[in-house]
């Protein structure tokens, strides 16, 4: 069975008449424009298919962005992730794609409406997000007006809301109890004069629980909303039928379950003050506490740092899950290399969707793999170019002698999240491809290599990852690294490695390594490696302040023949020889005879 579907999903023509539906429905309502997030009410990157509401009006599949419908235009806010990949995915006549942040929505519609009100459901927009946007409208006759959603009013077969059942996290692989770490945040609560917390994500719903579900799309989550009261008790508003006895059991006496039309009730019977966390919270949820007279304390959800640092008990599963999956990475590699040397031979033709289900396959083989952890990113010749594509029926590449081909994947193991890049060639891509390929690997390098005072963020490290590609006036329009959880979401916060992250980062963190190079009709090099931030060990002649140090986690070689050794410095050549040294070790034993002779070969020293 193929856990991925290649279905195109929305398409293009399909744009043009949604929108006249929306734009009649909200003149009937008196207003003159409508908020469309791509987000959910848990602000979601991934959205279950019932929140799919941005791609079902524009056909925009990303992970990020939203539509600003107006009168007369439809903007389509995006970032550099996705600026290929919006424009051969909606009708260019009916929404108009708009490089985001670089233009921020308030000027932006400042611009194009003279007056009226902007339509937003609340349950899908922070409070931070409508503050700045309201900042940016500040002295224009255009409001804000909250309102339901106005998208679900005209979507005749939405699909119904996620139900899927949630299931036990086993302490051991969690590494605390529930009731442990309800007590710990409730001790912080109480120091902090707090009576509750509200808690709207779902990854940190079921880190608090103890549990997993499969609500979301890739992701091991349950939907829901919390509150975590300071005596370490929790209310848990969602689906009751989530919930059969052996979860019940699990959460124990001090977690009640409620459906979720009593979560309002539930918000203004409180006694303040009460922490909402102003960036990820729906802004529904402060305005049900002010109305009902409950003092709100913004603060960060008490879930998200704890989470991020993992326990001893997920390192050592996370460990687990990439030995594994390196071992089916590692065997997958050993046939590409065979089908991509066949066709630069001129032999028989391999598409795109035919290598994600060879991938695919290898992980299903280790008869451990839950699920996939983002439907993997195949991208051949100009369609590596493409950030975060995602191959479909219709788009479907066969691969060409000559060229590149991106594969970024991942699988969800009880034990562990994996994400891993590679990029290998088909044939000769050229110099220029290996000359590039070179920078971004020196990028990954550096980064495994960092050693840092502890204190600093991933907006202090982001641009060691770019050196090397500055040299050569190249770059790259994403982060290089996000949090990642412990088979939780693949995308965690608040940990990045980005221009845009002021957290500290901290011993336990599991981070992405991943730079990039696109050549936008050409070809897309990236490559991606698991990282954990460590104690650094300490140096022979001593260091004046505490540093810390990454940790790789992926076990899977890089493609010697991409790599142009002489560029590579002598400790960035000891680094790469030492790691494939590693990845034969550990990754070596659990392979056929073949794959042992192939991977001996891949992880040869320079």
């Amino acid at each position: 069975m193929t856990l991925q579907s290649f279905a195109a999903g929305a398409r293009p023509d399909q744009g043009p008449p949604r929108l006249a539906a929306l734009r009649a429905h909200l003149a009937a309502a008196g207003l003159s424009g409508f908020l469309v997030p791509r987000a959910d009410a848990h602000q979601g990157e991934y959205v279950a298919p019932r929140d799919d509401r941005l791609a079902w009006l524009t056909g925009f599949t990303g992970s990020a962005g939203f539509c600003v419908v107006l009168p007369d235009a439809a903007g389509l806010f995006v970032d550099g992730r996705y600026r290929l990949q919006v424009r051969a995915q909606v009708d260019a006549g009916t929404f108009t794609p708009v490089d985001w942040p670089e233009t921020r929505p308030g000027p932006w519609i400042r611009d194009r409406l003279a007056a009226g009100a902007i339509g937003f459901d609340p349950w899908l927009h922070t409070a931070d997000e409508i503050d700045r946007l309201r900042t940016d409208l500040a002295g224009h006759p255009v409001t804000l007006a909250p309102t339901a959603n106005a998208v679900d009013a005209i979507w005749p077969d939405q699909p119904p809301p996620p139900a899927a059942p949630a299931v036990p996290h086993p302490v051991e692989l969690a590494g605390a109890p529930s009731v442990e770490k309800r007590a710990t945040l409730a001790a912080a609560l109480r120091a902090a004069g707090h009576r509750a917390a509200i808690i709207t994500l779902p990854d940190s719903l079921c880190w608090l629980l103890n549990i997993r579900g499969a609500d979301v799309p890739r992701n091991p989550v349950v939907h829901g909303f919390a509150i975590l009261h300071d005596d370490g008790r929790v209310a848990v508003f969602a689906d009751p039928g989530k919930f059969g006895p052996a979860v019940r059991t699990h959460l124990g006496a001090g977690v009640a379950i409620a459906p979720p039309a009593a979560f309002l009730p539930a918000l203004a019977a409180l006694t303040g003050p009460v922490r909402v966390d102003k960036a990820s919270a729906p802004l529904a949820v402060s305005q049900a506490l002010e109305a009902a007279g409950v003092a709100v304390a913004w603060g960060d959800d008490p879930c998200r740092l704890p989470k991020a640092r993992k326990t001893p008990a997920e390192l050592d599963g996370m460990r687990a899950a990439h030995r594994r999956d390196g071992a089916a990475v590692c065997a997958f590699l050993a046939w590409l290399d065979t089908a991509c040397a066949a066709v630069a031979a001129g032999g028989p033709p391999l598409t795109e969707i035919d290598v994600v289900r060879a991938l695919e396959a290898r992980r299903q083989a280790t008869g451990r793999l839950h699920d996939l952890s983002f439907d993997t990113i195949c991208g051949a010749g100009p369609n590596g170019a493409i950030i975060h594509y995602r191959v479909t029926d219709e788009t479907n590449r066969a691969l060409e002698p000559g060229s590149l081909l991106l594969i970024d994947s991942g699988g969800q193991y009880q034990d562990g999240t994996t994400d891993i890049t590679r990029t290998v060639p088909v044939g000769d891509p050229g110099d220029a491809a290996r000359a590039a390929y070179t920078r971004v690997l020196q990028g990954l390098i550096a980064i495994s290599r960092l050693r840092w005072p502890k204190g600093l963020a991933g907006v202090h490290l982001d641009a060691i990852a770019r050196y090397p590609l500055w040299l050569a006036g190249q770059d790259y329009d994403h982060g290089t690294g996000h949090g990642v959880g412990a088979f939780l979401s693949v995308h965690e916060g608040p940990q990045r490695l980005s221009r845009l992250s002021d957290v500290p980062l901290e011993p336990g963190m599991i981070l992405s390594n991943e730079p990039g190079y696109y050549r936008p009709g050409a070809f897309g090099i990236r490559l991606e490696n698991l990282i954990a931030v460590a104690e650094a060990p300490p140096l022979p002649d001593g260091d004046d302040r505490a540093m810390l140090c990454f940790e790789t986690l992926t076990l899977a070689p890089f493609d010697r023949r991409l790599i142009v050794a002489g560029a590579l410095s002598d400790a960035e050549r000891a680094w790469l020889d030492g790691y494939h040294g590693r990845v034969l070790a550990e990754v070596g034993p659990s392979l056929e005879a073949s794959g042992q002779a192939w991977l001996a070969s891949a992880c040869a020293p320079l």
